[in-house]
C-alpha cells in the first residue's frame, strides 16, 4: 500500500513538470505568466474560457518548443532592429514584430503554398505592394522593402476592420476571408469567431511568442548577450546598370559570392540584368569576415 502511494505521489508530480503550469485555483489562471495581456493595446479577454485555453496551448507549446524559441531570440538581436523602426515609421504598433517571428521565425522561408520571405508574401501580393519579384530579382527576400510591404497592408486592413486583432488576424485568413465569417456570424471581435484552426491559433502564437520574447529568462531561456546574433556593418553600392557575373563583381567589393547573398538574398540569380537604369542598392560588409 505505501508503495502504490509513493507510486501515486510521483506521477502526480511529474503530471506537473510535464505540462509547466499548474492551476492557481484562488485566481482561475495559470502560474508562470499573466492573463492580463494585450495586443497592439487592444486588452484579450482572457476571461473567456476558451480564449484562456488556447493561450494556454500556445504558451505551453511555445515555452517548451526549445530549439525554435532559442532560435528566434537570438535572430531577433539581429532582425529586430531592422523592423522596428519602419513599423514605427509607418505607424504600425511594436507587437506585429512578433506576427513575423511566427511567420517565418524570422528567415527566408518559402511556403508549400509559394509565400516568401520573413513576412511570407505571395508573388501577386508582393507585387500588388510594390515589390519587384522576377526570376532574377525578388525583394520578397529584402527584409527592408517586405516590412514595409507588411506595413501597407496592415494600415489598409486596420483602416477597413478598425481592430489590429482583426488586421492581424487577416494577415493569415485574408481581408475577404475575415469580413465573410464576421458577416456569416455576425459578431465583430476577431475572440468571437469560429475561424479555421491556423486562423484561429494565429494571435495567440503571435502574444505567446511576445510573453516569452520579452521576458525570455522568465520562461527558462538564459541566454548570454554574447551567444545572440548581431548585425553586420554594411555599406551600400549603388548599381545602376547590368551586372553580367555576380562572383566577380563581389570580388571587385572586397567579399566572395557567398557573401554577397547572404547580405542580398534578393538576388535570386548568378547575374542581374538591369536594362531600364533602374538604381538597386547593394549591400556590401564592412567587417564581420575577416580576422582582426
Amino acid at each position: 500500500m505505501k508503495k502504490i502511494l509513493i507510486i501515486g505521489t510521483v506521477a502526480l508530480l511529474a503530471s506537473f513538470l510535464i505540462y509547466g503550469v499548474v492551476s492557481d485555483d484562488t485566481k482561475n489562471s495559470p502560474v508562470g505568466y499573466s492573463l492580463k495581456m494585450d495586443f497592439s493595446g487592444e486588452e484579450v479577454p482572457t476571461f473567456m474560457a476558451d480564449v484562456q485555453e488556447r493561450l494556454d496551448k500556445e504558451m505551453i507549446t511555445n515555452m517548451n518548443y526549445h530549439t525554435n524559441t532559442t532560435l528566434v531570440i537570438k535572430r531577433a538581436n539581429k532582425v529586430f532592429p531592422i523592423i522596428e523602426p519602419i513599423l514605427a515609421k509607418y505607424g504600425v504598433p511594436d507587437d506585429f514584430k512578433y506576427l513575423a517571428v511566427i511567420e517565418s521565425s524570422l528567415v527566408n522561408a518559402v511556403s508549400p503554398a509559394g509565400a516568401r520571405g520573413v513576412w511570407q508574401f505571395m508573388p501577386a501580393t508582393a507585387k500588388e505592394k510594390g515589390m519587384e519579384v522576377s526570376d532574377e530579382v525578388d525583394e520578397r527576400y529584402h527584409l527592408e522593402k517586405s516590412t514595409e510591404a507588411a506595413c501597407k497592408y496592415l494600415l489598409k486592413a486596420k483602416e477597413k476592420f478598425g481592430s489590429w486583432t482583426l488586421a492581424a488576424a487577416s494577415y493569415n485568413g485574408g481581408m475577404n476571408g475575415i469580413s465573410k465569417k464576421m458577416e456569416e456570424q455576425q459578431v465583430e471581435n476577431y475572440y468571437d469567431l469560429l475561424l479555421t484552426e491556423e486562423t484561429s491559433r494565429y494571435v495567440f502564437r503571435i502574444l505567446a511568442l511576445k510573453e516569452i520574447m520579452s521576458n525570455a529568462a522568465k520562461y527558462g531561456f538564459n541566454i548570454p548577450k554574447e551567444a545572440l546574433y548581431y548585425p553586420v556593418p554594411t555599406k551600400i553600392i549603388v548599381v545602376d546598370s547590368s551586372i553580367t557575373d555576380l562572383a566577380k563583381f563581389a570580388k571587385t567589393q572586397g567579399v566572395n559570392y557567398k557573401i554577397l547573398k547572404i547580405h542580398n538574398p534578393w538576388l535570386r540569380d548568378k547575374k542581374l540584368t538591369n536594362t531600364s537604369g533602374r538604381k538597386y542598392e547593394i549591400e556590401i560588409p564592412t567587417s564581420g569576415y575577416h580576422k582582426e
